[in-house]
């Protein structure tokens, strides 16, 4: 049946059907429009969010590698030996006289001299303050936080197998301060 010959109400009837049609698809043209704006921001801030990833892990790489690399010159710094203490001091009288140590040979001399140098205990200069710092001497059920010169810090089990000496928790703290600074 072609349209000439359908009734002006049938007619009527497509035109609405076909404008409801035509309505329909354009709300999904726009929801479709807005879903794909929505997905491209999120995709955007998704690549932001890495790239601040990789930069922070690069920073954190960097000052790892760099925290290994002082510790090692430090280590090589104070390892001692025989032929070097020989040189500089010339005779073993000297060298103890020097480290006021009290040896029998270079060997035992560069043995304790070596073994000291990775004794470290935690040396603090006078506090500008007293945030965060406890001494383990109490006065009056309080911490009393005045001329601190040495701090002693307890560590639980678990934390001291990760941190076997007061250096590596130096290291530790100096490494959680600069990342928290630079964070800021």
């Amino acid at each position: 049946m072609s349209n000439k010959s359908l009734p002006t109400t049938q007619k009527q009837g497509k035109a609405r059907l076909g404008d409801q049609i035509r309505n329909i698809a354009d709300r999904l043209k726009q929801e479709t429009d807005v879903q794909i704006q929505a997905t491209s921001r999120i995709l955007g801030a998704a690549a932001q969010i890495a790239e601040n990833h990789d930069r922070l892990i690069n920073e954190v790489v960097d000052m790892v590698e760099s925290d290994l690399n002082a510790e090692k010159n430090v280590y090589q710094k104070y390892t001692y030996t025989i032929d070097i203490l020989k040189q500089q001091f010339k005779t073993l009288r000297n060298a103890k006289a020097h480290f006021n140590l009290k040896v029998s040979s270079w060997e035992s001399l560069v043995n304790k001299l070596n073994a000291t140098s990775y004794q470290t205990t935690i040396i603090q200069n006078k506090p500008q303050s007293n945030q965060g710092l406890a001494e383990t001497n109490m006065i009056n059920g309080e911490y009393n936080f005045n001329n601190i010169e040495k701090l002693t810090v307890f560590l639980e089990p678990d934390v001291a197998e990760m941190f076997p000496n007061s250096e590596a928790v130096n290291e530790a703290l100096r490494f959680l301060i600069r990342v928290t600074s630079k964070n800021r």
